[in-house]
């Protein structure tokens, strides 16, 4: 756009003239003004691009780590007079064996045997602390897994602990006084040991992907809030679309235009901007007071979101159902439909691809909300997998908030990475509905 320059002694039907010192002064004024907006509009949209992509930034640089966990090589000797004979007993019976065994002795006797200077009781506990409290755990499902190995020595990569991963990712200091860290230079003085024969790597941490919540920050995985989530949404997506569906198709299609319909219209749009904690509170004294239903379930959880989802599910319904045109509805009208095959057979079919994309929109509102979860107790610490709606769960935002609130230096990135997890889920679900709208959507 150019700045407007008048012709000479031009004038208007009132016979202003535009060259006068007056009319350009105005002019000047208008055009620094004209420049000054498009400099503001601008700016906020680089400033705004700007935080985004430093927001981002910030996350992926600290949640990368957390994908990663940092393992240590020992040599365990797979005792036969400890650990059972596998020959003797059903695969059951060896594995429930196997689990009563002090596997923890393992881990000291191969760690004492490749630093046989520490002697003493206090050191010899520091020296376990290299490795992870889980790392127990995986020895046993090993010896499970290859029994081929009992009466033999072979070297094993066991979890470190979250303070030596913290090390060996730089995300420790260790220039400061032995006083200020939780390492001692005697355990610096292992690892940087172990470190030199190649014994210390770091790998991607499949645990983060396939476990649950852990109050180890080595242990913990996503995969149990990825779970409530998917089970808290299916419940939401069950009860939401068809019930908002149909509503839209009522008040669009067969509601009569008087005072009763204009105050539910009212009010619908009125439900979609309250504080989505409103309806927390509403799950909390509806599902859990008045219904008594199991408290931290996916069920309950799916209920309290399908409210908070319903006034957007509709809106966006109602939206697609009006931009059908009417000559479709006459057109079926005329051949001799029926109202109920107007609405179904032709107008519905053509605005679905608005309502998915208003449906996918409403879901991903409710994957990444958390205060209407609090309200409900999906707060709680929860180890084990939910395997259905009735099990107790908690969900990725919650997840979020708990390892958030925690104190270890090791839960930082791995609630970065955590958010890493949800921004995919809700940036698939919100390019899913940008695709479905521009496959399906339609001119008139």
């Amino acid at each position: 756009m150019t700045d407007y320059q008048p012709f000479e002694h031009e004038q208007d039907d009132t016979g202003v003239d535009w060259n006068s010192p007056e009319m350009q002064a105005r002019l000047h004024r208008r055009n620094i003004g004209d420049r000054f907006f498009r400099f503001v509009g601008f700016f906020a949209v680089t400033a705004s691009a700007f935080f985004l992509v430093f927001l981002l930034g910030n996350i992926a640089q600290k949640g990368a780590s957390g994908f990663l966990q940092t393992s240590i090589e020992i040599d365990v000797a797979f005792d036969a007079d400890i650990l059972p004979d596998p020959t003797n007993l059903e695969k059951d019976a060896f594995a429930a064996a196997v689990a009563q065994v002090n596997m923890q002795y393992l881990i000291r006797q191969a760690l004492t045997n490749r630093f046989p200077e520490v002697t003493g009781r206090r050191d010899t506990t520091r020296l376990t602390r290299l490795l992870s409290s889980g790392a127990r755990a995986q020895l046993r499902d090993i010896v499970i897994k290859n029994p081929e190995l009992i009466g033999t020595t072979h070297r094993v990569s066991l979890l470190a602990s979250d303070e030596i991963d913290q090390v060996v990712k730089g995300n420790t200091d260790v220039s400061v006084d032995e006083a200020n860290r939780k390492l001692t230079d005697m355990e610096l003085g292992w690892l940087q040991s172990l470190e030199s024969e190649g014994r210390v790597t770091k790998d991607l941490h499949t645990r983060f992907l396939t476990s649950g919540d852990s109050r180890e920050p080595e242990l913990v995985g996503v995969w149990g809030a990825v779970a409530g989530s998917g089970l808290t949404l299916l419940v939401t997506l069950l009860t939401a679309f068809p019930i908002g569906v149909f509503a839209a198709i009522y008040l669009e299609e067969f509601a009569p235009k008087n005072r009763f319909t204009d105050i539910v219209e009212i009010n619908i749009n009125n439900l979609a901007a309250v504080p989505s904690i409103v309806f927390g509170l509403l799950g909390l004294a509806v599902f859990l007071g008045l219904m008594g239903m199991a408290r931290s379930a996916p069920l309950v959880g799916g209920l309290t979101l399908a409210l908070l989802t319903l006034p957007t599910i509709i809106i966006s319904a109602r939206s697609a159902i009006a931009a059908v045109p009417p000559s479709i509805r006459d057109a079926a009208r005329g051949l001799g439909a029926s109202p109920m095959q107007v609405a179904f057979h032709h107008v519905v079919p053509l605005a679905m691809p608005g309502i998915m994309t208003g449906t996918i929109i409403g879901m991903a509102r409710a994957l990444g909300e958390s205060a209407p979860l609090l309200m409900i107790g999906m707060v709680a610490f929860i180890v084990d997998v939910p395997a259905s709606i009735n099990d107790p769960a908690t969900v990725l935002p919650v997840q979020i908030f708990i390892w958030a609130d925690s104190p270890e230096r090791a839960f930082i990135e791995k609630t970065s990475a955590a958010i890493m997890v949800l921004l995919f889920f809700l940036i698939t679900m919100n390019g899913l509905a940008i695709w479905l709208r521009q496959k399906f959507e339609r001119n008139w």
